[in-house]
């Protein structure tokens, strides 16, 4: 299965009452495994979780920590791009070269790297003490 046909297919479970707008998300980690997520709101809108969210989580539970290839879909006319905060939390898992798809369900696509996805990311750098 393709990252692309497992964000499908994740996507088909995503809880949307509010928005009605259905992502999925799939990510390939170093392991070669493949997690995945998909959007799930809340009636406290916007209090919902992201599908990249959702399978960053689920690589982190499997005790995994990089992200070798992200692939995020959507039903909409152009390929749909990450959150704010998703970007951010893309970065602290992806290496600036890791490639993130953002597709339609029609197969439309686009690629970027993190690094043009988040440029100037907030990073662990920026924690260290002077």
């Amino acid at each position: 299965m393709t990252l692309f046909e497992a964000a499908c297919a994740v996507r088909e479970n995503a809880y949307v009452p509010y928005s009605e707008f259905k992502v999925g998300a799939a990510l390939r980690a170093a392991s070669g495994r493949v997690y995945t997520g998909c959007n799930v709101e809340n009636v406290a809108y916007p209090e919902g979780t992201c599908a990249e969210a959702g399978a960053i989580a689920a690589m982190c539970a499997a005790g995994e920590r990089e992200i070798t290839e992200l692939v995020v879909v959507a039903d909409s006319p152009s390929p749909v791009p990450p959150c704010g905060g998703c970007r951010q939390k893309i970065a602290e898992f992806a290496g600036p070269e890791v490639k993130v798809t953002m597709m339609a369900l029609d197969g439309t696509a686009h690629t970027v790297r993190v690094a043009d996805l988040l440029p100037g990311a907030f990073g662990p750098a920026h924690m260290e003490k002077r």
